[in-house]
């Protein structure tokens, strides 16, 4: 005897999900599809401090645009580029770590490291960044006085400044990453790795023919995620660094400010944000191309 299944038809009629979703879009589209067209707009006029009292600017077409070849611009790109992705691979890298750990410990230190992961990721943003500018201030610092490094000034060159906003923001991103992996973790069966031992693999052999590929959609959705908020790092270095010593940590979220906000070149600095949103969309809708064949090939 066979028995045959039939899905039933969804009520109401294909526009019902639709529908559900426009209250969302809408939303979506008036927070971040307004300011977008806004900086859009900005970014093709001559916008500064007369702009401001007039509340009128000159339209420059692509001047903008152009006068990034003759700024910073392209410096501050590749920083961004770098800095972004040693932030990507250091996150990526403990957060695994730190997950595999997790699945191998007890329920009672599993929970603690749960809990001081949460509190770690709950700490606001500024107020981290705060904690860090303490803790390795020259005078004072707990870290020279821990080190007996006397008054090291930790942020007087450009590569010891990124490595302290780089210890700062994996610091935060980590929490993040380690639990979302670990969930995923908790889903392979464990049978695959039981059948795994029987035929004598080993635990790197089990991680690269059983772990890595279960994870691999959920590492390339955090790999987007991390891509996404390492770019625009702006609080800790504005707050640490303000882009110095000379220049050397000016990122194009730093420069996009400064150029708005310190040179009153608002249509420069929104032409550097929306070239920054132009890369990050490229980036985002190659990373998701290649999340959506990792969930096929599952």
């Amino acid at each position: 005897m066979t028995v045959s299944f039939r899905r039933r038809p969804a009520r109401g009629g294909p526009g019902v999900p639709y529908l559900l979703l426009a209250p969302a879009a809408a939303l979506f589209a008036l927070i971040l599809g307004y300011p977008l067209v806004k900086l859009l707009i900005l970014s093709f006029q001559d916008f500064g401090l007369r702009a401001l009292f007039t509340g009128t600017a000159e339209w420059v077409g692509l001047a903008n645009y152009r006068d990034l070849a003759s700024s910073e611009f392209f410096p501050a790109l590749l920083r961004t580029v770098l800095f972004c992705g040693a932030l990507v691979a250091g996150t990526l890298g403990i957060g695994l770590g730190v997950a595999l750990l997790m699945g191998r410990l007890g329920k009672r230190m599993r929970g603690a490291v749960t809990f001081v992961l949460i509190t770690a990721w709950a700490v606001p943003n500024v107020a981290a960044t705060l904690i860090w500018q303490w803790l390795f201030q020259p005078l004072y610092g707990v870290v020279n006085w821990a080190l007996g490094a006397g008054q090291h000034d930790w942020l007087a060159t450009p590569l010891s400044a990124f490595g302290i906003v780089w210890l700062l923001v994996v610091w935060q991103s980590v929490p993040f990453v380690a639990l979302t992996l670990y969930a995923g973790l908790s889903q392979i069966p464990r049978a695959y790795y039981e059948a795994a031992a029987i035929d004598g693999a080993g635990p790197l052999a089990s991680f690269r023919a059983i772990t890595l590929p279960f994870l691999r959609p959920i590492l390339l959705l955090v790999t987007i995620l991390s891509v996404i908020w390492d770019f625009n790092v702006f609080n800790q270095l504005w707050i640490l660094t303000r882009g110095g010593p000379q220049g050397g940590t000016t990122t194009l979220s730093v420069l996009s400010f400064t150029e708005a906000f310190s040179s009153n070149a608002y249509g420069r600095g929104a032409a550097i944000a929306v070239v920054s949103v132009v890369l990050l969309m490229g980036l985002t809708a190659y990373y998701v191309r290649r999340l959506v064949r990792a969930g096929e090939e599952l």
